[in-house]
């Protein structure tokens, strides 16, 4: 029977903007500005911003009070050329959050992408101009560094959002909303739904996001989602374009070992399989006629990759990754990012109506 092609309702994609304040500012290109390196900012780091525990809440003027100087804005410029060769400076804006006294910033990796020039604007106006900064694509994080003349305020982020935060609890959204002068803007929501996967700019997946309602506007890039208690659960990064009351924010489960490794080694190691899949929904089993009601279909299987090394093909469904099940796709990414380049996998597919089958593959670095 020859293969249906999935239907776009069947897909269930949702089509998100990333927020900058800027309509220069690409997603997902890799950066060329002079000062991105894959070079650590400081291979020694002891970070200090994290903490285990859910803290008691705070009241609205101390919340405001502890977390206001830890929010800065980011102002990236970068030079292109119009068709007579003359130089245009393009502007684009976003948010960050203080880590580290000594001037490490998280924010996001398309506020600070192309850029040839980044000036962090602190809460009490003194600007600095970046020393460096380094990003990483597939998570949409970056840490800028700056040379502060004196310790600055940090904030701590919660060490698991995911299991820290319950559904409709309080958190707010705070950031450089639509570049607005006289400090960060502040919003109230709820927590919408916990561990939600995105797809943006047609490839990338950003997955373990916190939906909430808070309003989040361009300009909100990169600055922090908060509880209560005014520690860091998350940071901002999407909105679901012509939609109303939808953000997202990157969860700290996420955040917080990207950022350290950006910071100790300038880079993070993901594992790659190399294979575009959809989850196998009852439309999309109905849509592809497929034998089985779950997993990962692949439905493209890059070449020279690990798939297609290890012999999958596009209308396989993975079942199994190593010792972890694989329901969904969801399930499916989260078992290769817990693996490293070079580890040895055995993967549990079906074919057709053949009974399952199993291969081995070596996984590689992705690429940018």
């Amino acid at each position: 029977m020859p293969r249906k092609r999935p239907l776009l309702a069947a897909i269930l994609l949702v089509v998100v903007t990333l927020l900058v304040s800027s309509a220069s500012c690409t997603v997902f290109r890799t950066g060329n500005g002079s000062n991105v390196s894959n070079e650590p900012i400081n291979p020694d780091w002891e970070p200090s911003y994290v903490q285990d525990a859910v803290l008691a809440p705070l009241n609205t003027d101390d919340l405001v009070t502890q977390l206001a100087p830890t929010v800065v804005s980011i102002i990236s410029e970068q030079i292109s050329y119009d068709r007579f060769f003359r130089a245009v400076p393009e502007r684009g804006a976003g948010s960050g959050v203080i880590i580290d006294s000594r001037g490490y910033i998280a924010t996001n990796a398309h506020v600070v992408e192309d850029a040839d020039t980044l000036t962090v604007v602190l809460y009490d106006g003194r600007t600095f101009d970046a020393a460096a900064w380094v990003m990483d694509e597939q998570t949409d994080l970056a840490v800028v560094a700056i040379d502060p003349d004196e310790a600055l305020p940090y904030a701590h982020f919660l060490s698991s959002s995911l299991t820290g935060l319950e559904l409709l609890e309080d958190v707010v959204a705070v950031g450089n909303a639509l570049a607005l002068p006289g400090g960060p803007t502040w919003t109230k929501g709820v927590v919408s739904s916990l561990g939600r996967s995105i797809e943006v700019s047609g490839s990338a997946v950003l997955d373990d996001l916190i939906q909430t309602d808070a309003a989040i506007n361009p300009g909100n890039s990169g600055g922090p989602l908060v509880n209560m208690a005014g520690q860091v659960v998350g940071i901002n990064t999407a909105i679901a374009a012509d939609y109303e009351n939808i953000g997202f924010a990157i969860s700290t489960d996420t955040a917080i070992p990207v950022i350290n490794s950006l910071v100790k080694k300038g880079f993070v190691s993901w594992a790659w399989l190399g294979v575009k899949m959809l989850t196998v929904t009852p439309a999309i089993k109905e849509q592809y006629d497929l034998s089985v009601d779950h997993g990962a279909l692949i439905v493209e299987v890059l070449s020279d990759t690990p798939a297609d090394k290890g012999g999958l093909k596009p209308d396989d469904i993975i079942i199994k990754f190593g010792d972890t099940e694989t329901r969904d796709s969801d399930q499916l990414r989260a078992a290769i990012r817990s693996h490293v380049p070079g580890d040895k996998v055995t993967i549990t597919y079906i074919r057709g109506e053949s009974p399952a089958a199993t291969t081995e593959v070596t996984l590689v670095q992705r690429p940018s």
